[in-house]
């Protein structure tokens, strides 16, 4: 997997990132950020070392998170999401037509 961190890194190094407007929660130290360059990092990082989803999605809880959206092909993320805390709600979107309607809810 270490071309595929290095093209991720070589991807990302041209491009700006915001601070975004809720704290991104990373897959591999279940921590919130806000810094563009930590999240660049981790986006790499993530590529290579474990996943810490169960407790992603345990902070989700804490942080008064109450519905996950898994953009993409499948409902994998919300069948785990799930299992982990059924009190969380889930939606899946994969078609350009779905997006545009979660766009439209939010």
């Amino acid at each position: 997997m270490m071309p595929a961190a290095e093209a991720m890194a070589e991807a990302l190094a041209d491009t700006a990132l915001r601070p975004p407007v809720v704290p991104l929660v990373a897959n591999v130290t279940a921590k919130e950020t806000t810094d563009p360059a930590e999240i660049k990092e981790l986006l790499i990082e993530q590529v290579t070392h474990m996943v810490r989803w169960r407790e992603s999605v345990l902070l989700f809880a804490t942080n008064a998170v109450e519905e996950v959206v898994e953009i993409g092909v499948g409902r994998v993320l919300a069948g785990l999401v799930k299992r982990i805390d059924r009190d969380l709600a889930t939606v899946s979107v994969g078609a350009p037509a779905e997006i545009d309607e979660l766009v439209k809810r939010l």
